[in-house]
């Protein structure tokens, strides 16, 4: 049930007839209905990270780049950029910093957002930037004029925009100021400058709670209810926020804000918010939050008790932050052999994947059974979790680096069992382009070489002429796709129309985290019937 008495249920994206948001850098990012929570990275910001900023003061562009790179990595899709700090020249260090990034297609290809409370700091960033990006933000702050000439040249540029939720009377704080100036904005920016309504992303303010003051009581409820609403009312338009600012009162306390960024973002996904800026190293998977600490924390952010600040208050003082690796000893590693590779799986944990691995190897006949038993049971587990909304793609980042090291401490033991001779066929297997994640193609490969298979792994990124070029020239007997981010399930349709004109007949497999049946049967197999 939805938290808006106006509303049943999920938010169900329903301007179907609207084209879709589509951002990119080198690599498209087309945000559609069945799109998972988009994550902005936010440790490229000078106001939110010390060691950028720190970075970008010296001049130290190399190293700045890569925490860029090692965000991108960590599964963020579109990464933050900001320079706004007194002391540097904001403008001269966007500019130089985009122009690095650009020469760096690892870091490139995913889209950029411009990110500055200074126009001029902005426009330079416009002009300097490649693909399609995003501009963090404007307002109505200044009035009607200054808005409507900074969006007409932003869709001049061709960039999409965030606009706040901020008038010639400041930022909205209730629920009711919310959605009166984001309607107000969308108003204008479709009627008056002509914006592609799909092209504008709100930003309703996610301000702080539990700070001990009545009027901040809603503020999270607020959020939600507003969230809803302008999915709801205005169509096209996406809904944007930076999380951590919800649990800016208990900075220190890490127990208590990674629980309020998971439960904030959980409601807040379920009510439309389909992008947000988040820093990974500071979520906790939803099922994982204590009881006792997501009542209280969910106490606030829904106001459901008067005295649910007080509650939580009283819990972040007692409670005691030892750290994860004496937790981890103390608890799960005292679980059963299941218990702690999914424990392992889901946390992300490497540390004694190895040893639990060898472990599983000991109870089974073969070795390729861990893979197909416990290791995919954990896996089926991050599947679950993340289709719930209650783990996100940097966590699953991280869940597939785990399941790797125990998939390459297998191999070794896999490929002495393999018997030599003839094989069942020949298979290609590709990450399609745009895409960076393997686990999944990588677990299928070694399942199928172990069923004697000859594989032949084009590894990631690789575009459609390649893989049917390939397929040609070694006579393949099928072709297997993967990919876990939504642009992929485009790329994957393009393959199969690419197949049916280029008269293949052999099997077309499709896997990844944002695949599914139906849309295979939808999407996919009315372009390849040959197969």
């Amino acid at each position: 049930m939805s938290l808006h008495p106006n509303y049943q249920g999920d938010y169900q994206y329903k301007w179907n007839d609207l084209p879709f948001l589509k951002l990119s850098g080198l690599e498209p990012l087309i945000v559609t209905p069945e799109s998972n929570f988009i994550n902005v990275g936010e440790r490229t910001n000078v106001a939110g990270s010390k060691k950028f900023l720190r970075l970008i003061n010296e001049k130290n562009y190399e190293e700045a780049l890569s925490i860029a790179r090692n965000q991108v990595e960590g599964g963020a899709q579109i990464i933050d950029i900001n320079m706004d700090d007194g002391l540097i020249d904001g403008k001269d260090a966007m500019v130089n910093f985009l122009r690095l990034v650009a020469a760096e297609p690892d870091i490139s290809r995913v889209p950029i957002m411009i990110d500055s409370s200074k126009w001029e700091i902005i426009e330079a960033g416009l002009q300097n930037v490649q693909g399609k990006c995003v501009v963090n933000s404007i307002s109505l702050k200044e009035g009607e004029q200054q808005f409507i000439e900074q969006a007409s040249k932003i869709l001049r540029y061709g960039a999409a925009v965030i606009v706040m939720a901020f008038d010639e009377n400041g930022q909205a704080d209730s629920y009711e100021r919310r959605i009166q100036i984001c309607k107000r904005s969308y108003d204008i920016l479709v009627n008056e400058v002509g914006f592609p309504p799909q092209d504008i992303i709100f930003d309703p303010n996610i301000f702080p709670v539990a700070t001990g003051m009545e009027e901040h009581r809603k503020n999270a409820l607020d959020f939600f209810l507003a969230t809803r609403w302008i999915r709801e009312n205005l169509p096209g338009a996406h809904v944007s926020g930076g999380v951590s600012n919800a649990s800016f009162s208990f900075r220190g306390n890490n127990t208590v804000r990674e629980a309020m960024h998971s439960a904030f973002l959980y409601h807040a996904i379920k009510e439309g918010m389909d992008m947000g800026i988040v820093n990974p190293e500071m979520l906790e998977v939803y099922d994982d939050i204590p009881q006792e600490l997501l009542e209280r924390v969910e106490d606030v952010l829904l106001d459901r008790r008067d005295d649910a600040t007080e509650r939580l208050l009283d819990y972040a003082d007692n409670v005691k932050e030892t750290k994860k690796e004496d937790k981890q000893e103390q608890e799960w590693r005292k679980g059963s052999l299941q218990e702690r590779i999914t424990h392992a799986l889901v946390k992300g944990i490497t540390d004694y994947i190895e040893q639990d691995t060898e472990e599983a190897r000991q109870t089974v006949e073969k070795p390729i059974q861990v893979i197909e038993g416990p290791l995919m049971e954990g896996m089926g587990v991050v599947g679950d979790l993340f289709g719930a909304g209650k783990m996100f793609l940097p966590q699953v980042v991280k869940s597939a680096r785990v399941m790797k090291k125990a998939v390459a401490y297998l191999l070794p033991y896999i490929e002495a069992t393999k018997e030599a001779g003839s094989t069942n066929g020949k298979v290609l297997l590709a990450t399609v382009k745009g895409d960076v994640h393997d686990i999944g193609k990588n677990i299928v490969g070694v399942v199928l070489g172990c069923n004697n298979y000859e594989v032949i792994d084009m590894g990631v990124m690789v575009p459609c002429e390649k893989i049917l070029e390939v397929a040609k020239k070694e006579k393949v007997d099928v072709i297997g796709l993967s990919g876990l981010i939504t642009p992929s399930l485009d790329e994957m349709v393009y393959v199969a129309k690419e197949m049916e004109r280029g008269d293949f007949s052999i099997p077309l497999l499709i896997g990844g985290a944002t695949t599914s049946k139906v849309h295979t049967a939808v999407k996919i197999e009315e372009h390849y019937k040959k197969g």
